[in-house]
């Protein structure tokens, strides 16, 4: 049986390529592995040992994306690290205790659109009562428990969503940019325990679509390729990614913290089931907190559809996951490993069909 690659085979995973797919990958990607060092005193050695185990001698591995600069830092006394798949009781209570809020009672207790609210089987919209853009509703699911994983509920979401976006289109015909996110308990920023995503749509695309479109225009002129086909090619490459019913997802190979998962596909409503699974295994792995963005073409415009899914941590933890590095740095540090993570996808999506 093979052992399972992890993120510090990366050099070696690399090398066994063949030559085409090797040049695809060093085209975009580059990388470096280091080790740095430290001196333990003789005062602190049990403890550093029974914290950390060997470490003073750590191995670095950064990967940086050549075309969006996007740069990753894995550290290997952190990427050995066991995925710790715990849930505490606790948040179990602070969600049960959480009910009958606003959102528990939306019709009489949050605000509507100027245009109205647009009603699914699991869902309901409201405006947001502190915007962050003009045009900006919250889709409240009906089910208060935050951790859905039904491909149909999800489904639903994206649909009222989509009707949202149409009916704010119709209120400002300028406004054709949409954007979806869904925050999931507080440290993904979200305000409220009860399940809710937010649509906003603009008269002008959000800082990180437009950076995409620069990109992809940049590159398809140099290449004469798709960037997010050459990525997902990347990915697949070294085991990384795979399709679902057409639909490509992949453990992210730069990620912006931990555990970040990338689906591409060219139908916005065929993207519940992917999301689906990705949450699910998301659930099995410990995850309780986490954001998800759906980056979308402008309204009437036919063009790919690009999630992104990334784990903020355990809610009751005091620490931030996001500090300097993150922040200015533009350069993560993360403790999960991608290619574990892949291998718990694919579990995943077997026991899915």
């Amino acid at each position: 049986m093979k052992s399972l690659k992890r993120i510090f085979d990366f050099p070696e995973l690399v090398n066994e390529l063949p030559e085409k797919e090797k040049n695809l990958l060093t085209r975009i990607y580059n990388f470096y592995i280091m080790t740095g060092k430290l001196q333990i005193p003789n005062t602190l050695k049990n403890w550093a040992k029974e914290k950390f185990g060997n470490c003073e001698e750590q191995k670095i591995i950064r990967i940086i994306n050549k075309i969006t600069f996007e740069s990753t830092l894995f550290n290997e006394l952190r990427a050995k690290r066991p995925i710790d798949a715990k849930v505490s009781e606790d948040l179990n209570q602070i969600i049960e205790k959480s009910k009958d809020g606003a959102f528990c009672n939306p019709i009489e207790q949050t605000p509507l659109d100027i245009f109205g609210r647009i009603e699914g089987k699991y869902c309901i919209t409201a405006s947001n009562i502190a915007k962050y853009d003009y045009l900006h509703a919250v889709i409240i699911f009906k089910d208060h428990n935050p951790f859905i994983e039904d491909p149909e509920k999800i489904r639903d979401y994206l649909e009222v969503a989509y009707k949202w976006f149409k009916k704010a289109n119709e209120y400002d015909n300028n406004a054709i940019y949409p954007f979806f996110m869904w925050n999931c308990l507080w440290r993904a920023g979200a305000s409220l325990i009860h399940g809710h995503a937010q649509v906003l749509i603009s008269k002008e695309p959000y800082a990180k679509q437009e950076f995409y479109n620069h990109i992809r225009e940049i590159y398809t002129a140099r290449y004469g390729s798709e960037y997010f086909e050459d990525i997902y090619k990347i990915h697949e490459s070294l085991k990384l990614a795979f399709t679902y019913n057409g639909i490509k997802i992949m453990a992210y190979l730069t990620p912006i913290k931990e555990k970040e998962i990338m689906i591409i596909s060219s139908d916005f409503f065929n993207l519940s089931k992917p999301i689906g699974i990705v949450l699910k295994c998301y659930y099995r792995l410990g995850v309780r907190s986490f954001n998800l963005v759906i980056f979308m073409p402008p309204l009437g415009f036919q063009d790919i559809f690009i999630v992104r899914i990334v784990d903020r941590g355990d809610p009751l933890s005091r620490t931030c996951d996001i500090g300097g590095m993150e922040l200015y740095a533009g350069t993560p540090v993360v403790a999960s490993d991608p290619f574990i993570l892949a291998e718990e996808l694919r579990k995943t999506l077997k026991e899915s069909n």
